[in-house]
């Protein structure tokens, strides 16, 4: 799945959002599991979430989605990205927790 690769270029947080609009032509020559999920991005998911709902482990996961974001096929969204002295968005928060708790 991982086409050997062992660790990320990056680390995503399990809490950082993932989002793709790239059109189903351009999913064409990518592996079924890269596929998967951008198909599964088209509406905003967490990492944990993709994790979950496509049944492979968080680190694999991980890994695709930032092999994606290298790639360009996938926007990460870092909720812990927020400018110094600034607080995280709580609805984002919120969503993200309300999320790994349906898993």
């Amino acid at each position: 799945m991982t086409g050997s690769s062992t660790r990320p270029r990056y680390q995503l947080a399990i809490e950082a959002l993932v989002s793709t609009a790239v059109a189903p032509s351009a999913l064409q020559g990518l592996l079924p599991e890269h596929q998967r999920i951008c198909t599964l991005c088209r509406e905003i998911k967490s990492v944990a979430e993709v994790s979950a709902l496509l049944r492979m482990p968080l680190g694999v996961a991980r890994l695709l989605v930032a092999d994606l974001a290298e790639a360009g096929m996938v926007i990460v969204h870092d909720p812990s990205a927020t400018r110094p002295g600034t607080q995280p968005d709580t609805a984002l928060l919120e969503r993200v927790l309300n999320g790994l708790r349906k898993l």
